[in-house]
This record gives C-alpha cells, sequence and structure tokens, in this order.
C-alpha cells in the first residue's frame, strides 16, 4: 500500500469553484454500498501503482534523483499533473529529512526501519546508494500480490541485486524475501492485529527502530491500526527499545476540498478509515502520544513542509522544473496531507536517546518534546 495521487484533481478544483462537470478517466461502474472486503482491498492494493508512476514522473522531470523508480513501474508511465508531482517531491522530501536526521544520528550503531504497505517504495535502495556504510536493516511489509512483482522486478536488475550485500534467499511462492539487512514480507498487516501475531525474519527486538507508514494505516479501521502498532512496539520489539513512527496521511477532510477528496477516493472504492478519528495535527499527536510515544511529537502539513523544510535555493531550483500558476490549488493540496512523528526513548543512556538527538530541534506547527504539549 502507498500514498495514492488524489484522483480528477482538476475537477476536483472546477468543482470548488461551481465550475465543469467532473472529467475523469473514463466511466466507472457505480459502486455498491455493499462491495465486500476483498473489492476494498483490491482498490487499496492498486495504489501502490498510482505510487509507483508518480515518482517516475517526478524522476523524469527532475524533481527527484531515484535511478530505482522506473525498475518498479509496472505500466508505461503518463506524466502527472505540475501540482501532483509538487505533491509527491514535498511528500518525500519531508520524510526523506526524518529518516536522514534519524540515520545521521550516532551513524556507527545499529537501526532498524520497518516500512508498513511498502510496495514499490524504492527508499531502501536509495538510502543503500546515499548511506553505503550504514549499520541498518530494513523491513517491508504488504500484500503477497505486492511484494511478489516486486520481488521480481528485484530479481531482473542486475543493478540493484548489486546493492545487496547479501544473496537474497527468496520464498517458494516469489512472495518474500530475506537477507540479514533487508527483508520483504508478504502479510496482511491486519494479522498483526491478532493475539497470536506472525514473526518479521530479522527483526532484532532490542535495535532502535522507526516505524514508516507512508498512508498506510488509514486504510485500517482506528482499532486495528492501533492494535498493530501495539503488537510492533510491545511484541516484535521489547518494551525498553527506542522507537518511532513517522506518518504521512491525509487531514482536514470536513472543508470543501477535503470533502471531495473523500468523496473521489470512495469512487475508487478507496476508504480513509482512519480519517474521522484523526482529522487535524492536534489529533494526530494524541494518537502518538496514545500509541507510547511520549518522549516527543511533532506534525506539519506538507504545506509547512514546503514553506519551512525546503531551503530557498532548492524552491529555486523546482519552480524552474515545470510552469505552475495554480498557487492556491497546490497550497489546499498540500495543506491537506500530514507529516507526523513520536518516538520513545527508553533507559536513559546516551545510546537510548537517539529519536530526542535527532528530531528534538525539527520545526513543527503542532508538538515539542514531552511536557511541551501540542
Amino acid at each position: 500500500m502507498a500514498a495514492p495521487e488524489i484522483p480528477n484533481l482538476k475537477s476536483l478544483l472546477a468543482q470548488r469553484r461551481g465550475g465543469l462537470h467532473a472529467r475523469g478517466r473514463g466511466p466507472r461502474a457505480p459502486i455498491s454500498h455493499e462491495t465486500s472486503e476483498a473489492a476494498k482491498d483490491d482498490a487499496v492494493k492498486g495504489t501502490d501503482q498510482d505510487a509507483a508512476g508518480s515518482r517516475v514522473s517526478c524522476v523524469e522531470l527532475g524533481y527527484l534523483d531515484d535511478p530505482y523508480a522506473k525498475v518498479f513501474a509496472a505500466q508505461q508511465t503518463v506524466r502527472r499533473l505540475p501540482l501532483l508531482n509538487r505533491g509527491t517531491y514535498v511528500r518525500t522530501t519531508g520524510l526523506d529529512q526524518l529518516i536522514h536526521q534519524f540515520l545521521t544520528t550516532a551513524p556507527g550503531s545499529p537501526k532498524q526501519i520497518i516500512s508498513l504497505g511498502a510496495g514499490t517504495d524504492t527508499r531502501y535502495f536509495r538510502l543503500l546508494s546515499a548511506y553505503p556504510s550504514l549499520n541498518l536493516t530494513y523491513h517491508e511489509i504488504d500484500f503477497p500480490c505486492n511484494t511478489s512483482s516486486k520481488i521480481a522486478a528485484i530479481q531482473r536488475s542486475p543493478a540493484i541485486l548489486s546493492l545487496l550485500s547479501h544473496p537474497p534467499t527468496i520464498s517458494t511462492d516469489g512472495t518474500s524475501l530475506s537477507t540479514p539487512t533487508y527483508n520483504i514480507t508478504a502479510l496482511d498487516l491486519r494479522t498483526l492485529a491478532s493475539p497470536t501475531p506472525p514473526p518479521l525474519p530479522n527483526l532484532n527486538p532490542s535495535t532502535p527502530t522507526l516505524l514508516l507508514s507512508e498512508c498506510c494505516l488509514v486504510y485500517l479501521p482506528p482499532t486495528t491500526a492501533s492494535d498493530i502498532l501495539t503488537t510492533l512496539t510491545t511484541h516484535h520489539l521489547s518494551p525498553t527499545t527506542p522507537c518511532a513512527l513517522v506518518l504521512y496521511e491525509p487531514v482536514r477532510p470536513h472543508d470543501a476540498f477535503g470533502r471531495t477528496m473523500v468523496s473521489n477516493l470512495k469512487s475508487r472504492n478507496i476508504h480513509l478509515h482512519t480519517l474521522a478519528t484523526y482529522p487535524d495535527l492536534a489529533s494526530q499527536i494524541t494518537r502518538l502520544k496514545t500509541a507510547g510515544f511520549d518522549a516527543g511529537q511533532g506534525g506539519v502539513d506538507t504545506g509547512f513542509v514546503w514553506r519551512e523544510w525546503v531551503s530557498e535555493a532548492e524552491k529555486e531550483r523546482v519552480g524552474a522544473l515545470e510552469m505552475l500558476d495554480e498557487f492556491e490549488e497546490l497550497g489546499l493540496l498540500l495543506g491537506h496531507y500530514c507529516v507526523c512523528w513520536g518516538w520513545r526513548d527508553r533507559g536513559g543512556e546516551e545510546k537510548d536517546m537517539v529519536f530526542s538527538e535527532a528530531w528534538s530541534g525539527v520545526k513543527a506547527q503542532v508538538g515539542g518534546p514531552a511536557g511541551e504539549g501540542a
């Protein structure tokens, strides 16, 4: 699972102005209110290739430097709207900055990342290229249909295989891949909410670990999403292990733009289950605290990422890549997605304070170290 593009963005903006009728990608059959859970799962699985296409569009236009993006795009990609390219760039940049700060704090110490619903995401391979000496173990979890296509693409790519420090072991059905430092696990995340959750290979329960949900947990009922986090932070990891969660999710569903966004996604049978429970930055911060990330939290919308996290020189570079006149619309789009993060430190020793050291100075709209309030 991965972040979907907003469908029919032009028509969404036209509707906001009381303008044109919706123009889509062709007629769609009406979706019954009794649509099966399997059909809903299929819709979520399909968002992964949306994300892959958006990533390739950004790479081809020069927004992002990612030589691995095309490896995992199953179809010939179509150039995205400038607004969507800018949104993909800002989302990726925001997440990359938080991850960079985590990885470069005490760089010689071991670290782990668990990417939920990773799909075609190329972050691990980009990290290997950027930080070849990192002591990092990376875990990706997704539906078998998504992991199998990714593993097949890896097997076809000598460039990616050469990055792996160990020959991969691949399951007989081709849905899971394992090395001491990189693992793709075929798993319905909901099984992690069960009383007897499945194991995760090569996971060290005591290594400082970052959990990454890039528009993944939002597709699950809030109680299920919370139970998954509890399993990961107290069952797969020791309760005393330093741990953090970084979320990228939509927010602000109740204004005109947000209502239309949610409605358009529902037309694709994509339901954002946690959005009603965590509709804004403040509720996301409360969510992080409740989940045990009590040492500190932060939250920004992606408009804030663009304004405050991206340098003026980089803004100038990105602005020159393609013509963009819809600055009001860009502000609306970026204001309806957020990046939120929270962490726990345990033990009080310097080695246990990796997230506090990495993120305590990050500029946020909402949140702060424990005790500062939201």
